[in-house]
């Protein structure tokens, strides 16, 4: 995701305000980078809440070292470099864990809709599932890609490797969500 236009102020204008104590400078920071953000913490752990400890985790680690920043008008890509980090700290702590992760039992649920609330549900269980069997780096380009709104382009600088095996990356991962979801629709009908 491009960032959000938050002002006209630069990146490296905003930086030099927030070096300097200004807090608002840094949540407009926040609020044009949150985005993408969390495209690149969700791609690399494919857990929602995971991605959302990681980012918070990554713009407080970014407010500490805002003085290591060394090109303030590359901001972006900076944090996103820390997000990244993050996210693979977050991935290797999970994999240490032996123990199942826990059901959130009490998630509030809507009651204006249950049937609808379900099949929403229902929705993105499956999604997530499809999107886990997909390798690490394919589920990295279709997220940035159809849920970011990055450009080919962008994602191979983002992920260092050439444009022409993004596009390759992205045909075969779409085409594996589109059998997978399929194949679930499928047993659904079959089930029902």
């Amino acid at each position: 995701m491009r960032p959000v236009d938050t002002g006209g102020e630069s990146d490296a204008r905003l930086v030099l305000r927030a070096r300097d104590g200004d807090r608002a400078a840094y949540e407009t920071l926040v609020r044009r980078y949150l985005g993408s953000a969390y495209a690149v913490a969700l791609a690399e752990l494919a857990d929602r809440g995971d991605a959302e400890d990681a980012v918070q985790d990554a713009f407080i680690t970014a407010l500490e070292r805002l003085d290591d920043c060394r090109d303030p008008a590359a901001f972006g890509g900076w944090l996103r470099r820390i997000v990244r980090n993050r996210a693979r700290s977050v991935r290797r702590r999970e994999r240490i864990r032996d123990t199942e992760p826990l059901e959130h039992a009490g998630r509030a649920h809507s009651t204006r809709d249950p049937g609808r609330d379900l099949d929403r549900s229902e929705v993105r269980r499956r999604l997530e599932s499809a999107l886990a069997t997909l390798s690490d780096v394919q589920r990295r380009v279709v997220l940035m890609h159809d849920l970011e709104g990055y450009r080919h382009r962008e994602i191979a600088v983002e992920l260092d490797i050439p444009e022409g095996t993004v596009r390759s990356h992205l045909f075969f991962a779409r085409r594996a969500l589109r059998e997978q979801l399929g194949d679930a629709e499928q047993r659904g009908r079959n089930d029902g």
